[in-house]
């Protein structure tokens, strides 16, 4: 499988990829991801060079998606701590793995691909933030080494479970076509 930078043309796929997951989790008892992602927030990311899709080839469907940045998302920034926001770090978002692709350990290389690619940045975390209330997902997270922090006591939150883990070089079995700046 290849990891490639994602295109404009793929953001109705990426869209897909968020109704499609809801539609999973609503069955499990998880409103996560139920109001639809605006396409135009998507395509920002995109234009950014933040959104990163797994195929099986280059001319193939993406079936997985990860948005991977530095990037503390602007509503759950408090939720880190000021020296925390301060140390080098990388922020998952948006992980997703089409459901035919679900159970072969897709998302762990996946996070394993984000966080060599966060040592290769120079960072120290690799961080996310999960839906307080799946608590399936949390220990999902837990199993690929993530450590939780916290979780906001603020009911209104809604993604104020907090985790990382450190970042480092690993191997993640993908063909990495993407790039870094100043690297191959």
């Amino acid at each position: 499988m290849i990891i490639v930078p994602a295109k404009l043309d793929e953001v109705p796929r990426l869209v897909q990829f968020r109704i499609d997951a809801a539609a999973w989790l609503a069955p499990l008892g998880t409103d996560q991801w139920a109001n639809p992602f605006p396409p135009e927030s998507i395509a920002a990311s995109v234009s950014a060079g933040d959104v990163f899709v797994v195929k099986e080839g280059e001319d193939c469907e993406a079936v997985a998606t990860v948005t991977l940045d530095r990037k503390i998302d602007p509503e759950i920034a408090e939720l880190w701590t000021p020296a925390e926001r301060a140390e080098p770090a990388l922020y998952v978002h948006k992980l997703t793995v089409d459901r035919r692709y679900g159970g072969r350990g897709l998302g762990a290389r996946i996070l394993d691909w984000a966080g060599d690619r966060a040592a290769r940045q120079e960072a120290r975390w690799l961080r996310l933030d999960a839906w307080t209330s799946n608590t399936k997902l949390h220990q999902y997270y837990l199993r690929q080494g993530f450590r939780h922090v916290r979780t906001t006591p603020d009911p209104a939150e809604v993604s104020g479970w907090l985790a990382q883990r450190p970042a480092r070089r690993m191997p993640h079995a993908f063909d990495d076509r993407t790039t870094l700046t100043g690297q191959p």
